[in-house]
């Protein structure tokens, strides 16, 4: 369970506040989804795509979750 959104936000080093203004989404976002915590699929979207991913490579951040 979780997923992987902290470990590659921190391997491109970039702070939450940055990544979340990347993906359009606001810091608190980042941090309950980081934790875990379900969100929206539009923002798994903006997340993934903010990653440098493609959208079929959602399993690579989200794992079996996404």
């Amino acid at each position: 369970m979780g997923n992987n959104v902290r470990q590659i936000r921190e391997a491109l080093l970039m702070s939450k506040a940055e990544f979340a203004r990347k993906a359009g989404v606001s810091p608190i976002t980042i941090d309950r989804l980081e934790k875990g915590m379900p969100c929206r699929m539009e923002t798994k979207r903006k997340i993934i795509l903010a990653l440098g991913y493609n959208l079929s490579e959602k399993d690579k951040v989200f794992g079996s979750e996404g």
